[in-house]
């Protein structure tokens, strides 16, 4: 793994542009857009966009992510087209055909810092993808590194394994898409941090954090735990470059007490049709009329068909809305630039606190 001096300084390496310390916004898709990953790049962050699932030749997604990396060159006034993009792009892997055919090219051809993989549907279908990116890589005209999402210390190491160059530890306050059966940041990262740094015949591996981190204090809670940076997502919903309707900015601002506003289940994707994802997965969000029908006993069919008449509408109040734990401590929509400087100078108050109190 290398010394601990080495080992603080890899993400810096990598991705030199970044300031400290490292936070990227989560590869949200549908929300994770050009706008908001160039506005957390050019803010000292790694900004990601949300890549999806559908690696098919057609691909309505792959066109869509062709499109968003230009425009990301463009924002981030990167003139040639042969120049490295400090931009991540995060995908969905639970169907994985069609990936190294249609979505490598893609991101070779933009040159991206990074590639986020997750939710595959047994961790031996990462090491195929892993593979094919590796070895466009070894040709030696773009340089990747490769970020694996995972929800256990078992999925650690097989990420590790693989090649992965970097795990993304997911801890159960997470908004959004999760591990079923999984733990906090609190018990996770530790241990995840034990197992990855106990074989010392590993290349360097960067841990980094996500899963309830909203501002500075929990950045340095998950930096205290053993992560080289930290990972956000529901904060980042809240700020204005993100493409989220307003009314999902306001329902995250207007959540207290995420220990009962929010709840991790798969029925809020089958309330808006939308599960696909292996058993091995559900999601935390806001608690909707939705689940608050189906808890006193209305059927899910009658559930989903009061979900689409809603809809149909244009009553957005059945709505999904993906959120992590820690939304009673976001309390305001603010510029991705503001919301990196806040937490910044919040870590910096937190570990004067903590110096003075030890």
């Amino acid at each position: 793994m290398g010394s601990p001096e080495i080992q603080e300084r890899v993400l810096k390496r990598w991705f030199p542009h970044t300031t400290t310390p490292f936070i990227a916004n989560a590869p949200m898709f549908g929300f994770a857009d050009s706008r908001l990953a160039a506005a957390v790049t050019r803010s000292g962050g790694l900004g990601f966009i949300g890549g999806g699932f559908d690696f098919g030749p057609e691909s309505a997604q792959l066109a869509r992510l062709d499109t968003q990396l230009a425009e990301t060159r463009a924002e981030l006034g990167i003139v040639s087209s042969t120049g490295a993009l400090p931009i991540g792009v995060g995908f969905i892997t639970f169907k994985p055909a069609g990936f190294e055919m249609n979505a490598i090219p893609i991101l070779e051809k933009h040159r991206v810092a990074a590639v986020w993989l997750s939710f595959p549907e047994s961790d031996a279908d990462h090491l195929p993808l892993i593979e094919a990116i590796s070895k466009i890589q070894a040709k030696g005209d773009w340089v990747v590194k490769i970020l694996v999402q995972v929800g256990t210390v078992q999925a650690a190491r097989s990420a590790v394994e693989q090649g992965a160059d970097a795990v993304v530890v997911q801890g159960t306050d997470a908004g959004g898409h999760q591990w079923a059966q999984g733990a906090s940041l609190m018990s996770l990262l530790p241990e995840v941090r034990d197992a990855v740094a106990g074989d010392s015949n590993k290349k360097d591996v960067a841990i980094v954090a996500a899963g309830g981190i909203v501002d500075g204090r929990g950045c340095v809670a998950a930096l205290g735990l053993g992560a080289d940076g930290i990972v956000m997502g529901t904060r980042f919903i809240a700020t204005t470059e993100c493409s989220a309707p307003s009314f999902i900015k306001q329902s995250i601002l207007s959540a207290s007490d995420g220990a009962i506003s929010t709840i991790k289940s798969v029925r809020h994707d089958v309330f808006q049709s939308t599960d696909v994802f292996p058993r091995q997965y559900d999601g935390r969000a806001v608690i909707s009329l939705s689940w608050n029908d189906s808890q006193s006993g209305v059927s899910n069919e009658e559930v989903i068909q009061r979900y689409n008449d809603a809809a149909k509408q244009g009553d957005v109040q059945r709505r999904t809305i993906w959120a992590g734990a820690s939304v009673g401590v976001i309390d305001a929509v603010v510029s991705t630039d503001q919301l990196i400087k806040d937490i910044q100078q919040q870590v910096k108050l937190a570990v004067q606190k903590i110096t003075e109190l030890i």
